[in-house]
């Protein structure tokens, strides 16, 4: 095998997508041999799964691609690929893949354990770069993995989903309540997090949705996906009535949280929005608990600035 110096120097850029997410999804690496500056694409997908699940599966191909022990320099735009693999593996191999106070099994267990068998063949050095910036390397590994994405959309007679998609997480415990919302537009990802003093629930999927909407460019259809029927059923269903009773309920009360709900009318009326149900959907689950950890993680790590004390999102 040689010692680590000896070893090949191999730079790999990986990409991987789904659109909507979950849904069909592709994966791309691009790999060149700096020793003689000849390069090797691959590609694939699948047509039911997540961006996470893509973003790994691109690692892995291009890792077993190699046809020996390598020096790798791996470049990627996930920082959930980088991150796992740089600081989270070793402690849920220690916990035997169970992570958090309350033991729940690692996200794509299968795809991590084969990722960590394919580290220990290689010296492989991870480095990050920000997505759609420019890199020429990540572009391509980009493009390859949304030409996946189009063949399976052709190869099974469906048409590509052109809006956005938006997932909303909320927990209100005691005095302080958390929001987190998942922004996805044309391959971009945005993650927000946000602390509000004695909201209920129901107040914090208001601002949730209304704060993420913002985000988008008017005009666009929107999927937003919520675990709050009060939400969802609200804005598709109720509202409208609310409007034409002039705020009041159909028994003629006053409709509670007028402020927020208004403020989130005029965020509806920008846009084409669509609220999916997610109850029948257990694809969805992953993206749930994934964008909930995160908000966890992020609270946690800014106390200071979100006060976030010790409830789970």
């Amino acid at each position: 095998m040689g010692s680590p110096e000896e070893r090949p120097l191999v730079t790999i850029c990986t990409d991987g997508a789904a659109d909507p997410n979950p849904g069909p999804g592709g994966w791309g690496a691009v790999l060149r041999d700096e020793a003689t500056g000849c390069s090797k694409e691959l590609s694939g997908g699948e047509l039911n799964t997540t961006n996470n699940r893509m973003e790994l599966t691109a690692a892995i191909r291009a890792l077993e691609a190699l046809k020996r022990p390598c020096r790798v320099r791996l470049i990627t735009d996930s920082e959930y690929l980088r991150l796992g693999v740089t600081q989270w593996i070793k402690k849920w191999i220690r916990d035997d893949w169970v992570r958090g106070r309350r033991k729940e099994p690692v996200e794509n267990v299968d795809l991590w354990k084969r990722l960590y068998e394919l580290t220990q063949q290689h010296q492989v050095e991870w480095e990050w770069v920000k997505g759609h910036a420019g890199d020429p390397c990540n572009e391509r590994a980009d493009a390859l993995a949304r030409e996946a994405i189009r063949a399976l959309y052709a190869g099974a007679g469906l048409t590509e989903y052109q809006g956005a998609q938006v997932f909303l997480v909320v927990s209100a415990r005691g005095k302080v309540g958390r929001w987190a919302a998942l922004v996805r537009y044309q391959s971009d990802e945005r993650r927000l997090v946000g602390r509000e003093e004695d909201m209920s629930s129901n107040q914090l999927d208001l601002i949730a949705a209304a704060q993420a909407l913002r985000l988008l460019p008017e005009g666009i259809p929107v999927r937003v996906y919520s675990l709050s029927d009060y939400l969802r059923n609200g804005a598709s269903r109720w509202l409208k009535a609310w409007k034409h009773r002039h705020w009041l309920t159909r028994e003629g009360q006053p409709v509670k949280n007028r402020e927020l709900w208004e403020q989130l009318d005029r965020e509806l009326s920008l846009r084409q929005v669509e609220w999916p149900s997610v109850k029948d959907d257990p694809a969805l689950e992953p993206v749930f608990e994934d964008l909930a950890s995160w908000a966890q993680e992020e609270l946690e790590g800014n106390a200071d600035r979100y006060d976030a004390g010790e409830d789970d999102l």
